[in-house]
């Protein structure tokens, strides 16, 4: 944790919050070189912040999240954007990017069993010797059903939204 607050005030957060290497009473312009040390230890770095000087910490960062309450030089430097305020949220985007990026292996995964499996039978690789082949309006039909299968399954990732309400 990078702040400009007292380093009481820091080790109290940091307890809370299960971080354990607090950076504390950094002034603002200092908060982008604590960024690039961690990242030069080989970390991956966080930054929140909501203010103009914080948006070079928050550029120098793996990832800027600007809280909603921020500056406008804040909102624009920032990979993500918080509308409220409230520090749970950012457990709440952590949590949807986990799950978006499941979903996305997941689609991934049936897209490319469908294109090892369909478009071979479909260009008639096993009809000289099993005499199986894919007819034109099957294969179109089957990659319309592909593709309403990737569609809901990115549907549910609702159900891991509406799951970050209990957060």
């Amino acid at each position: 944790m990078i702040t400009g607050d007292n380093e009481k005030t820091a080790e109290v957060i940091g307890k809370q919050t299960g971080i354990k290497r607090i950076f504390a009473e950094v002034l603002p312009e200092d908060k982008a070189k604590y960024v690039k040390k961690l990242q030069d230890e080989g970390k991956f770095t966080a930054m929140v912040g909501d203010g103009v000087n914080d948006a070079p910490a928050l550029a120098q960062a793996d990832i800027g999240i600007a809280i909603g309450a921020g500056t406008d030089v804040a909102i624009e430097t920032a990979k993500v954007v918080l509308m409220k305020s409230d520090p749970v949220d950012i457990l709440r985007a952590i949590k949807l990017s986990k799950a978006t990026v499941v979903k996305m292996k997941q689609n991934l995964f049936w897209a490319s069993i469908y294109n090892l499996l369909a478009i071979p039978i479909a260009a008639g690789i096993l009809y000289p010797k099993f005499g199986i082949s894919l007819r034109p309006e099957w294969s179109a039909l089957l990659m319309s059903l592909s593709s309403i299968i990737v569609a809901t399954n990115a549907v549910l990732l609702n159900r891991a939204e509406k799951s970050l309400v209990e957060i």
